[in-house]
């Protein structure tokens, strides 16, 4: 009787745990993103933030492995208009992870360019988002990062919200320019 319970305990968190990586906002982006990267031969892609004038999102795509993508505000938006309405994408990535306010920057390091995961299998590659200095690692194991599982879940779906809402923005740049 023992070992059925622990099966089904052990089905039931695997079948929530693919339901939950399903329903990752961020997965149907970013392939989306990188679909787009790769079908018009970018490798670098950055716009405003429609819902926040002085912040910008950008993207550094390595194709078919990872986006590294960065939001933030930046002290001087109108050089970044510039060189976004001047597609120097890679200048803009670059100026919001060295020179942006750091208590509004968002780093995400997408591997697989697939979305945000919650949970990996062993020795799979894992995602990671960084907000205002303070990192999260999603390779699901909360406890080293001394999170509870409901924390480390909250801290997954809040990051996959506010990376869904910067792989919107690309998107939307994308399709602009195209």
């Amino acid at each position: 009787m023992t070992r059925v319970a622990v099966v089904a305990v052990a089905l039931t968190l695997s079948v929530s745990a693919t339901a939950f990586a399903q329903d990752a906002k961020s997965v149907a982006l970013a392939k989306e993103l990188a679909a787009a990267l790769d079908a018009a031969k970018l490798d670098s892609l950055a716009a405003p933030d429609p819902s926040n004038p002085d912040t910008f999102v950008a993207a550094l795509y390595f194709a078919n492995m990872q986006l590294l993508v960065v939001s933030a505000k930046y002290t001087a938006p109108l050089l970044l208009i510039a060189k976004v309405a001047k597609k120097d994408y890679r200048d803009v990535y670059i100026d919001l992870n060295s020179a942006s306010v750091p208590e509004s920057k968002i780093f995400i390091e997408d591997l697989g360019a697939d979305g945000l995961k919650a949970k990996r299998e062993e020795n799979q590659v894992f995602d990671t988002f960084e907000q205002a200095g303070k990192r999260t690692v999603f390779d699901s194991d909360w406890k080293k990062q001394k999170l509870t599982e409901q924390e480390y879940m909250k801290a997954f779906s809040g990051a996959d919200d506010q990376y869904a809402h910067i792989l919107t923005a690309l998107l939307a740049q994308l399709k602009k320019t195209s």
